[in-house]
């Protein structure tokens, strides 16, 4: 952290934050945390169980949640969408629903609303889908931001629709695909959550939205933390702000050093979800791949495997974990899933990646590494030949690596975190419920 980031505030203020398992999302949400705790605020984390380690290793109070739901871990039982599991647009938005947005919502809401009257905070920061949260915070009177640590997730004039993995429109056309598109996912989520949600929201005194997407713009701040050269340009409400990447490793990653294989090949990291998306078969054939090429293979399996799972010839290994920070220092070149974290550590080492979307935002992310040459797709499907020849090719065209260079300069100047503590800290010049701008 430099100098202007590790200055003491002009105050002091309590952060409340409310945060849902996302897997992936955790270490960068905690590490906003973290970032304020530097700076000498309070910061209370509401938390699931799976994520205790994180909190309680960023020196926040760690308050679990009590209505809403509770994982206790990242494997596929702790999971309750199964979202591998479900093939259509309906299924999916109806699961989201369910397990994600609107069906844990009463319980946030109830949760939330119990520590706001407790700690008055100074601001409440939420994760993305936890809607129950800015309800509370919003009934309260109480300023709330809202964390997003991948691309832009909402509708906006420029971005193409999340989850299809395509790129920018060009000319009418494309922009009439694109509004289609938005019209259609925003029907089809409003079936599903909209009449649920207002039903919180009239529980805590609160008019109804017209859509559901409204309850996260009803934030002061929505907190992209992503660079924005890596994103795709868009109109965007003017509460945006791109604060760049969060890259801190997860407690669980292996703090105490890692050790290069011996050789000399080229190491190729091989880094898959840390929760369960059904990915053994996939890194199964990953793993084949590498097994038949002049390479030394890491694979780090996290908390959602067992390496057990995996067959591996001599010149993989498999791990549960390890730092990627140190091992993508040794490495040429990262395998994924295409998880957000994962793609922008491996930009912020300038390595080119092969990605091999399962779902989420995942093709998002790879559509826009591949745009700008920075490495190449295939499905997660593909046979071990297939994944061969692209790892040669990444390997062997150093237009991979330059593009994955050009765009990580901009990942690391993004990633200081200054601009994040700034639009955090300046709700502590404002009155708030909390006694804003008051030491505590």
């Amino acid at each position: 952290m430099d100098e202007r980031s590790s200055r003491e505030p002009a105050v002091r203020g309590t952060y409340l934050f409310a945060l849902t398992e996302g897997g992936g999302t955790v270490p960068p949400e905690i590490g906003v945390a973290r970032r304020l705790i530097e700076r000498g605020h309070r910061v209370i984390v509401l938390a699931e169980d799976a994520s205790a380690d994180d909190v309680r290793a960023a020196g926040a109070e760690l308050v679990g949640w009590k209505k809403a739901p509770n994982r206790r871990g990242r494997s596929r039982d702790d999971d309750p969408l199964h979202d591998w599991e479900l093939r259509d647009p309906i299924s999916l938005a109806r699961g989201m629903a369910e397990h994600m947005l609107v069906g844990p919502a009463p319980g946030q809401a109830d949760d939330v609303a119990s520590l706001i009257a407790r700690e008055l905070p100074d601001l409440v920061v939420t994760s993305f889908p936890a809607w129950g949260a800015m309800v509370a915070a919003e009934a309260s009177g109480t300023p709330f931001d809202v964390l997003m640590p991948n691309v832009y997730p909402l509708p906006a004039p420029g971005l193409p629709q999340l989850g299809t993995g395509m790129r920018p429109a060009r000319g009418p056309l494309g922009r009439a695909r694109d509004r289609a598109a938005t019209a259609v996912s925003t029907r089809l989520l409003d079936r599903f959550t909209l009449e649920r949600l207002t039903a919180v929201r009239r529980d805590h005194g609160l008019a109804p939205l017209s859509h559901s997407w409204d309850q996260v713009r009803r934030a002061r701040r929505q907190l992209v933390l992503t660079s924005r050269a890596f994103d795709f340009q868009a109109t965007l409400p003017p509460g945006v702000r791109y604060c760049g990447p969060i890259l801190d490793e997860p407690a669980w990653a292996g703090a105490d050093g890692w050790t290069a294989p011996p050789g000399h090949d080229p190491l190729v990291l091989v880094a898959m979800s840390s929760t369960f998306q059904d990915q053994v078969a996939c890194l199964q054939r990953v793993v084949d791949a590498l097994g038949r090429m002049p390479v030394r293979g890491v694979v780090t399996t996290g908390p959602a495997l067992d390496t057990r799972e995996l067959h591996a010839p001599a010149n993989v290994s498999v791990v549960p974990a390890a730092p990627h920070r140190e091992v993508m220092r040794e490495a040429a070149l990262v395998v994924t899933h295409g998880g957000h974290g994962t793609v922008m550590k491996a930009l912020a080492a300038d390595l080119p990646l092969l990605l091999l979307p399962h779902g989420r935002d995942q093709a998002d992310n790879a559509v826009r590494v591949t745009s700008r040459g920075a490495g190449l797709t295939l499905r997660r499907g593909a046979p071990s030949r297939r994944i061969a020849a692209a790892v040669r090719r990444l390997l062997d065209d150093p237009s991979y690596a330059r593009g994955a260079a050009r765009l990580g300069a901009l990942v690391r100047r993004d990633a200081s975190g200054d601009g994040l503590v700034t639009e955090l800290e300046q709700t502590l010049a404002q009155a708030s419920p909390g006694g804003a701008g008051t030491d505590r």
